[in-house]
């Protein structure tokens, strides 16, 4: 993980809006959304199709730029910077998970892993060193020289969290990480997940699944491009928890 020497927040959004230009109309995707999240939390963003999670994680995972507002990662402003300076943030800031893998079909599991490494001229040896330890943190060695196809779905997404793992990220960001997984490997992630955090990791997770709220141990839920509930995951995910407006809104 990154070192974090900054004072503050990890994350710490202030007043993002997003709004979109569609057909002559325009769609206001995020309505003046703020909130912080320190190192070392684990936090569900939740809400509904339409409901601007995809967006947020779009602007949190720096692959979208906000209309207005500020977003502060790790003690940079990247709410301000070039697609070129977005790009390094990705790459050194930010692990990604998503729900689809995207590993690449031809290459095993260590070559996956080590994807991340060799796109900052990492030696070989090192790299590949980096990448054994990610793969057996998510208890896959067996399986580093398998492919995707020779992998369960549970196995695939092992080897996906291990690539965002392994350039040593601030955060990790995952969309959907148990969507196309049958329930029993959902849970095996999970698991993964509360490890992760026990171990000081940043976890940011979009879901639409209260299940899956549920169990972090926060959650921040959005509704037609605000705030409604930011609390403890379980109450946000069952409804339970105090209804919050944010400012700035409509």
């Amino acid at each position: 993980m990154s070192d974090g020497s900054s004072a503050g927040p990890l994350i710490q959004v202030e007043n993002i809006t997003r709004v979109f230009h569609v057909g002559g109309e325009e769609v206001r995707a995020l309505r003046g959304v703020s909130f912080g999240i320190n190192r070392g939390e684990w936090v569900a963003i939740i809400g509904q199709s339409g409901s601007g999670k995809s967006t947020m994680m779009n602007v949190l995972g720096c692959l979208d730029t906000p209309t207005s507002g500020r977003y502060m990662l790790n003690g940079k402003d990247v709410s301000r910077m070039s697609d070129d300076e977005l790009a390094v943030i990705r790459n050194v800031e930010i692990g990604f998970i998503f729900q689809t893998f995207q590993l690449l079909p031809r290459e095993t599991a260590l070559a996956n892993v080590e994807l991340p490494l060799v796109y900052r001229g990492m030696p070989a040896r090192e790299r590949r060193e980096r990448a054994r330890a990610a793969l057996d943190k998510v208890q896959l060695t067996p399986r580093i020289h398998h492919k995707p196809n020779e992998l369960s779905g549970g196995q695939r997404q092992r080897v996906a969290i291990a690539r965002a793992l392994v350039s040593e990220p601030s955060m990790l960001l995952a969309d959907e990480p148990t969507g196309n997984l049958d329930s029993a490997t959902g849970e095996e992630i999970v698991r993964l997940f509360e490890q992760l955090h026990q171990a000081g990791h940043t976890l940011v997770l979009v879901t639409h699944e209260p299940k899956l709220a549920a169990r972090c141990p926060r959650a921040i839920r959005l509704s037609d491009g605000q705030i409604v509930a930011d609390g403890v995951g379980r109450d946000v995910a069952l409804g339970t928890a105090p209804v919050v407006l944010a400012a700035g809104g409509a």
